[in-house]
């Protein structure tokens, strides 16, 4: 699911004229599994699987792989349709620079739901 997000944000234009002021990498945790994704202007130019040494990313959203995977259904159900909904109910962790993650919160809303346009159920 993740190897698909950058495919389908930069194939959205109003994804990326979003984001277009935003330029930087971010730690997206799914279970064990970390990813960097690095952002310039809106666009996800990569997405680079771990593990890491010592990562540089301005913040990082980590949750079990199970919460991932319902969040990322084409409807998910209350309590998995929204990362604040994922935080509320403990499942998922926010750390490092908020002032860029608040800065451009519809973005990487955006961003990480992205694999719903895919999702089958």
């Amino acid at each position: 699911m993740i190897e698909r997000i950058a495919d389908l944000v930069n194939a959205d234009p109003n994804i990326v004229r979003r984001g277009r002021y935003l330029s930087t990498t971010f730690m997206l945790e799914i279970g064990d599994a970390p990813y960097l994704v690095k952002i310039i202007e809106g666009r996800v130019v990569s997405i680079t699987p771990g593990p890491f040494v010592t990562p540089s990313y301005s913040f990082a959203l980590r949750a079990p792989r199970d919460e991932w995977e319902i969040f990322w259904r084409k409807i998910p159900p209350p309590g998995h349709n929204d990362i604040f909904a994922l935080f509320k109910r403990g499942k998922l962790k926010i750390e490092g620079d908020m002032h860029t993650f608040m800065a451009n919160l519809l973005y990487i809303k955006d961003v990480l739901a992205a694999p719903r346009k895919e999702a089958v159920q």
